[in-house]
């Protein structure tokens, strides 16, 4: 894993375009599927039916909700961005986000994140960051996003 930890606005311009973090990788297995079925209400037959999907799925078996490839963004980048002395950090949102690649079960991602933009915000700052979630063994990723957050001094 690499990570960045950031000591604030001056360190966090310097960081601008560089790739901060690559998370560990994480076993996207059934039961983590099924658990994201029965928490969101989406039991699609792709994702739970695992007989179903062997038979007829294009992907020769089950795949991860691409909500739950997303949803992954906030742990891989706690695994991988840090800033000191925050009063508070928040999500601040999504600007782009575009599912490439299905995960199928039992395959294993990761997430990429590059800095890219920073900005001065009322009490703090806001940051976009290019994250992009891999599937090992892929030449697609997974899934790409703007993400945005801001970091409260």
């Amino acid at each position: 894993m690499k990570s960045t930890s950031f000591t604030g606005f001056d360190h966090a311009e310097a960081e601008f375009g560089k790739e901060i973090g690559l998370s560990d990788w994480m076993l996207i297995d059934q039961a983590r599927v099924n658990a994201f079925a029965q928490v969101t209400g989406d039991e699609q037959w792709i994702h739970v039916d695992v007989e179903r999907a062997q038979r007829e799925s294009p992907f020769g078996g089950p795949i991860a909700h691409g909500y739950l490839t997303l949803s992954l963004l906030a742990k891989f980048a706690g695994e991988c961005i840090a800033v000191e002395g925050v009063r508070h950090a928040l999500n601040y949102g999504l600007n782009r986000v575009r599912f490439v690649a299905p995960v199928k079960v039992g395959s294993r991602v990761r997430a990429h994140f590059v800095q890219a933009k920073v900005e001065e915000i009322a009490g703090g700052m806001q940051l976009e960051w290019q994250a992009t979630i891999e599937i090992e063994g892929s030449d697609k990723p997974a899934c790409v996003a703007q993400m945005l957050t801001r970091w409260y001094f």
